[in-house]
This record gives C-alpha cells, structure tokens and sequence, in this order.
C-alpha cells in the first residue's frame, strides 16, 4: 500500500473517487459557482484549466508525489471538489491533505468533515502515518477555521513561504494532527457529523 494510491474511499457523505478527467464537466460546473477561482488568496481551478489540472496531478501521481481524488456528493453523486494527499513522506512516515476545494454549494453542507473523515482514517489505520499535516494561508480564514474545527493543532508559520502568481507573497500557517491524538479527532469528527445529519432533517 503506496501513499500515492487513491482507492475509493466512502461514508454516507461523502465518496472520494480516483481523479479523472471524467469528473472534468461536474467539476467545472462547480467551480463556477461564485466563481471560485477569482479568490485572490487560493489556487483553485477555473473551468477553463479544469481538464489541464486534473492532467497534471494525474502526472503528480504517476510520479509519486500526490494522491489526487475528486469528491463525490453522495446525494447528488456528481463530483463538486477535489482533494488529495501532498508532500508524501512515506518514509517519515507524515503526508499532507491539501490542494482540495469544494464548490461553493457543497460548503458547510459536512462534506468537508466526512471527506476529512475519509482522509483520515486512511492515513492513520491504513498507511500507519505518525502525523497529517495541513496547509493555509494566512489570509484564507474559512479554512483555517475549518482546520482548527478538525482538531488539528498549528505547528508554525512559514513567513514568505510562496510567490503566488497575482504578485502577493504567501504566509503558510501549518497544522498537523499526530497518531496519538487521532483517536479523540475521530471521535469528534463522527460526533460532528452526526449533529450534521440531525440538524438537516
């Protein structure tokens, strides 16, 4: 089992499938939604580079270096964002979750938990990892925010950590959640999905 392998992975949620330039169309319509990628602090998709990214962290992983899926809304079974698993260390046993977006319907919905969810216990029951480390920039609080929410603890700051292509300069906030505590994170996680359920009934 290779940390750039991306088998189907499922809950009543949210489905992670392997990325594809078949979820290009679903994708696409998603990300135009608020128009997405005009967020000046990300690097998200639009439509018209949708087939070309999914190109290229298809060649990531064929190198080894990403684990790329696209995730799936189980009730309406179309594709509405990707993630994947980046800056694979199988050696140190630590990977991150990251590169992932989801459309602007499918936020705050509990697709972000139950495919964290997902992520998660791959990473720590199936690849052993010691630690999942999440990245953010500084500016971007809603994901912060939903980091924090995971339980995940921030480790630093990385000051002028990347050039992004507009001109701005990017402090990377970084997370992580470590074996130890994985198993108190799961059950909040399962927690907040649950009161998710109840109070969309």
């Amino acid at each position: 089992m290779e940390q750039w392998e991306t088998p189907v992975l499922s809950n009543r949620v949210a489905r992670l499938e392997p990325l594809s330039l078949a979820h290009a169309a679903d994708l696409a319509q998603a990300v135009s939604v608020g128009a997405l990628w005009r967020t000046w602090y990300t690097h998200i998709p639009s439509p018209d580079q949708m087939h070309d990214t999914i190109e290229n962290r298809l060649a990531l992983q064929r190198d080894g270096h990403m684990a790329p899926w696209a995730v799936i809304d189980v009730r309406s079974d179309r594709a509405v964002g990707m993630t994947t698993y980046c800056n694979l260390d199988p050696a140190n046993r630590r990977l991150e979750t990251g590169s992932t977006w989801l459309g602007k319907k499918a936020q705050r919905t509990g697709l972000n938990t139950a495919t964290k969810l997902l992520l998660l216990v791959r990473a720590f029951e199936e690849l052993r990892c010691l630690a999942v480390e999440f990245r953010a920039h500084w500016h971007n609080h809603q994901s912060r925010r939903a980091i924090e929410g995971l339980g995940a603890k921030q480790d630093g700051v990385l000051r002028k950590h990347t050039v992004f292509e507009n001109g701005t300069i990017r402090d990377t906030v970084v997370y992580s959640i470590t074996d130890d505590e994985w198993p108190t994170v799961k059950f909040a996680l399962h927690e907040r999905l649950a009161a998710s359920a109840t109070a969309s009934r």
